[in-house]
């Protein structure tokens, strides 16, 4: 029988192998990942002398992982800890962002930091951009957007816990996913997985419907639905002046701002239980507010026609309250007023637990309704029992 340090042993090197082993299966699905973007030779196989830029690194990442999971990989399910699903997530990440960046190195010639730059905006669906879209290859351009598409909901982290099922919810914890729909984990992540799947196909249907080609609508569906922003146009979607693309632009930025879990019991049609949620009603409240006083303050005075205001004051506000960063208009004659709005809303950001950045609404929402039951409660009293005032 082992002695209680060789039990401790043992468990601390089982801890390392989940640890190595799981992160070697992300740095696999990551090298996978960087070869959907050749897909695009199809259309365009002109492009095939940019094709070693994403091979030769989805290569080497697809190999250090290979050595890292098959060896390593555990015998039955591991009950990660939030620790080591921290470590996990922090050490894949970093290294799959790193590897992301050698194609826009190789391919579009960019430096060392601005390639990373990108691939670090792409993933965690910032937005911010240093490629010059009017000379990127059609290959660079569906990377960006497979890249958001990936950050966007933690893509490698949910396949991996859909295949491989750690068990315990440590690691999609740790990727900052709380939003469990169905106690199971695998069940769970299989579940985000449809949703958002569903998300980048209806989107891309209803663009190309609206008048994009196929290349254009998946690059910016999948920026829309993960909330990042990158478009293959100068002009975002004010290249196409189209209230019918603006429409459905604002309605993926909407869906794509709810948490999951919000998002599927919406289409489970539990719309009551939709509407009682805090974030809902403070979008509900924000993006009418928030477009009126633009549309008073801002777009009255810039733009030709009433129908051309309220569609800017509109987008823009749905835009920066989930953090996307769509944008149908310059902002070089907007004044004070606007950029206030705008940084407002960004601030507050989007759902908890969804592809939006920010403060977060639950946060805001949580923070102004504890701010009335403070001032209700002097009021009432002593004996007076609150319930349901979040």
């Amino acid at each position: 029988m082992m002695n209680r340090g060789m039990r401790t042993d043992y468990a601390l090197r089982q801890r390392y192998r989940a640890i190595f082993s799981y992160t070697g299966m992300i740095f696999m699905l990551g090298g996978l990942l960087m070869l959907t973007p050749l897909i695009a030779l199809l259309a365009w196989p002109e492009e095939q002398i940019y094709s070693l830029g994403f091979i030769i690194p989805a290569a080497i990442i697809f190999g250090m992982g290979m050595m890292m999971w098959i060896p390593l990989r555990p015998r039955e399910p591991i009950v990660l800890t939030v620790q080591e699903g921290g470590v996990i997530v922090l050490i894949s990440w970093i290294m799959i962002c790193a590897f992301s960046a050698f194609p826009l190195m190789i391919v579009n010639k960019l430096g060392f930091t601005q390639a990373v730059f990108e691939s670090v905006s792409g993933y965690t669906t910032t937005g911010l951009s240093v490629v010059d879209v009017t000379k990127a290859s059609h290959l660079i351009l569906l990377w960006r957007s497979i890249m958001q598409l990936a950050g966007g909901a933690g893509f490698a982290i949910i396949i991996l816990a859909s295949i491989t099922e750690p068990a315990g919810p440590g690691f999609t914890i740790a990727e900052g996913r709380t939003d469990q729909l169905v106690p199971n984990v695998r069940r769970s992540s299989k579940l985000v997985l449809r949703i958002y799947s569903g998300y980048a196909i209806v989107g891309v249907a209803a663009y190309c419907l609206a008048g994009m080609t196929p290349f254009e609508a998946i690059n910016h569906a999948f920026p829309a639905i993960s909330t990042g922003g990158f478009s293959d146009k100068p002009e975002n979607i004010g290249h196409w002046d189209s209230a019918t693309i603006e429409a459905i632009s604002i309605a993926l930025m909407i869906m794509g701002n709810l948490n999951f879990l919000t998002a599927y019991l919406f289409l489970k049609g539990k719309l009551k239980t939709v509407t009682r949620n805090g974030e809902v009603r403070l979008m509900a409240f924000l993006i009418p507010v928030s477009s009126l006083i633009l549309f008073i303050f801002v777009c009255r005075g810039l733009y030709p026609t009433f129908g051309k205001s309220i569609r800017v004051a509109i987008f823009e506000t749905v835009s920066a309250l989930t953090t996307t960063g769509f944008s149908t208009v310059s902002y070089t004659n907007w004044n004070a007023t606007g950029f206030l709005v705008l940084i407002v809303l960004m601030l507050i950001g989007g759902g908890t637990c969804s592809t939006a950045g920010g403060i977060k609404q639950y946060r805001i929402y949580l923070l102004f309704k504890s701010l009335l039951w403070e001032i209700r409660r002097p009021l009432f009293p002593r004996t007076t029992v609150f319930g349901n005032y979040v």
